[in-house]
């Protein structure tokens, strides 16, 4: 999947106003924490992720795991909060996000 640049700024608009749902700490990425990303990921389909790891290539390294593993599509990265976003299909359609064309 890849996103447009229109499609991640309406994104990045509807993500603005997101706490972060997940969190990872030192304990880096364990299996709990990958399920629980999963099952949140497909309620919310857009969701921020705060990575409080060492340094920028250790946070880059989680969040590439993470949307590799999780199927997703990072939209934006600031600090170490991500913003991802995979669409659910298996929603009824007037309760996904719907992206412009």
């Amino acid at each position: 999947m890849n996103l447009t640049e229109q499609q991640k700024k309406f994104l990045r608009g509807r993500g603005h106003q997101l706490k972060p749902l997940i969190m990872v700490g030192d304990a880096g990425l364990s299996e709990p924490l990958l399920a629980e990303f999963e099952s949140t990921l497909d309620h919310h389909e857009l969701l921020k992720v705060r990575v409080r790891v060492g340094d920028r290539d250790a946070r880059d390294e989680i969040i590439a795991k993470l949307c590799e593993t999780g199927r997703a599509e990072l939209v934006q990265r600031i600090g170490n909060v991500a913003l991802l976003y995979r669409p659910n299909l298996k929603k009824k359609p007037d309760k996904r996000i719907r992206l412009p064309k």
